[in-house]
Parts: C-alpha cells; structure tokens; sequence
C-alpha cells in the first residue's frame, strides 16, 4: 500500500512541474465570429457551423478556425462535406450539407473567414417539399478589426 501512494504522489508531482503557463499577451485587436443554422423538410435534415476568432499582437497575429456539418435523412441521401483554406491573405472555413429524399431535400451552407480587415461568417440555408413554397433563411455577421497605427 506505502508503494503506491508514493508512486501517486510521484506522478501528480511530475505533472505539475511539467506545465509551466506562458506568459499572455493583451491582444492589440483581437474578435470572434459564428454562425450556424440547420433545414428540414419531410425526413430530411441538413445543419453547418462555422466559427473564428484572432488576436493581433506587437509579435503577429494568431486566428483560429472551426467549420462542421451534417445531413440526414430516413430514406433519400445525404452528403457533407467541410474544407479549410489558410493562405497569406486569409483563413477560411466552408461547410455544407445537403439531404435529398424523392424531391423534398434539406441544404445548409456556412462560410466563415479571417482576413487582415476582420472576421466575417454567413449561413444560408433551404429546405423544400414539392408543392410547397421553399424555406430559406440566411444570417451574416461581420466583426471589422481596427488597423495597426
């Protein structure tokens, strides 16, 4: 019984020795942006997300991205897909999905993205059932960052 306590006792003290916290920086600019939204019709359903966020600082700036989605449906088919680009100019996130059952169908789409000017997310969706007009909605937020002096 002695062993295993001080072998416990071993452990729980290496591991906070090990994590020394870095030292944080205030952010000179910094934002975060998000949207999302889901469609249904019938037995279809599709739904994306995406959000961002970055912080610039006297050393650079650091963002981060996230996109996802999903699709279903009880008897048709259903497909998602999401990619993230990064290039010098921007970090982008795109999500869509889409569920199809004979003719009634679901379909989410969110883009979000970062740029030197500032974050920026949208999401259109659309669901439709034949004979019936179609549901759509769409949502954009923008979040412009103030420009280094």
């Amino acid at each position: 019984m002695l062993r295993r306590t001080i072998f416990a006792f071993f452990v729980v003290a290496s591991a906070t020795a090990a994590f020394v916290p870095a030292d944080a920086q205030e952010c000179d600019a910094a934002g975060t942006v998000g949207s999302g939204g889901s469609a249904t019709a019938g037995g279809t359903s599709a739904s994306t997300i995406g959000t961002a966020g970055t912080c610039r600082t006297d050393d650079g700036t650091t963002s981060s991205i996230g996109a996802g989605g999903s699709a279903a449906t009880s008897e048709g088919k259903a497909k998602s897909q999401t990619k993230i680009d990064d290039n010098p100019s921007q970090l982008q996130g795109q999500s869509k999905a889409q569920a199809m059952d004979k003719g009634t169908f679901s379909k989410s789409q969110t883009k979000t993205k970062v740029t030197d000017d500032g974050l920026q997310s949208r999401t259109k969706t659309m669901s439709h059932v034949p004979g019936q007009k179609p549901t759509k909605s769409k949502t954009k937020t923008l979040i412009p960052l103030p420009q280094p002096e």
